[in-house]
Formats: structure tokens, C-alpha cells, sequence
């Protein structure tokens, strides 16, 4: 299995249940995924955050948002990996209740990763709403 392959198969499992795990109210996975090394950051659709504090600040918030999320779906559309780096780009659709009030919305989100351990944490996302 090439680097890629191995990449592409972690990204359609773990980080999958990881933002499904979040949409339902529990960011632990997500925070497992993430990097612990600096630098860390979001540039998110609902707030940002720079270093491993804001970071973590974040992943409280939206699990404290986020429950009962009914779809969640990532459509790929561009990925590569380069050595101990790699990104996906991609559209996030996502069917989840945002203060107990049913919501579907897309994200366009973008996210950088680097090999640490041996395996893949997220160091970087950018995520913004797509309008119609």
C-alpha cells in the first residue's frame, strides 16, 4: 500500500468518525487526531484559533453546540501527500442540531496534516460556509 493509499484509507475512517463524532456532541476523537506539537490553527466558519489552547478552546464550543447529527458526509476533491505532509480539500455536508435546533449546511474545508508517531495528525483547517 503506497503512502497515499494508507493516507486516503485513514482519512475515510478515522477522521471520518472523528467529524461525526464532533457533529454529535463529542470532540474527543477530533482531539485525539489533532497535532499536541505547534503550530496549530483554524480558521473556521464560526471562529478561529491559534495554538494548541484556542485549539482546544474551539473543540469545547462546538461539542457543546453540536448533538444529534443525522448526516455526515466528506466529498473529496483533492488530496496529496508529500513525505511526513499532506492536505485534503474538500466539501463537508453536514446534517446535525446547533443549539438543539435542526441544521444542515456545507463546508468548504481544507486541512493539513503531518506524520507524528508514525500516523497522521491535523496541524491546520480552514473551513468556510459555501453560499449558494
Amino acid at each position: 500500500m503506497t503512502d497515499r493509499d494508507e493516507f486516503l484509507a485513514w482519512v475515510n475512517s478515522a477522521l471520518y468518525q472523528a467529524e461525526q463524532a464532533l457533529h454529535n456532541g463529542d470532540a474527543d476523537p477530533r482531539r485525539a487526531l489533532w497535532s499536541h506539537n505547534e503550530p496549530v490553527s483554524i480558521l473556521g466558519a464560526w471562529r478561529n484559533a491559534y495554538g494548541q489552547r484556542e485549539v482546544a478552546e474551539t473543540f469545547t464550543h462546538l461539542e457543546q453546540n453540536f448533538s444529534d447529527c443525522t448526516s455526515a458526509t466528506f466529498e473529496l476533491q483533492a488530496y496529496g501527500v508529500v513525505d511526513d505532509m499532506a492536505y485534503t480539500a474538500g466539501l463537508e455536508h453536514i446534517s446535525t442540531s446547533v443549539n438543539g435546533q435542526p441544521r444542515s449546511f456545507t463546508l468548504r474545508a481544507t486541512q493539513v496534516y503531518r506524520r507524528e508517531g508514525g500516523g497522521w495528525k491535523v496541524a491546520h483547517r480552514h473551513a468556510d460556509t459555501v453560499t449558494e
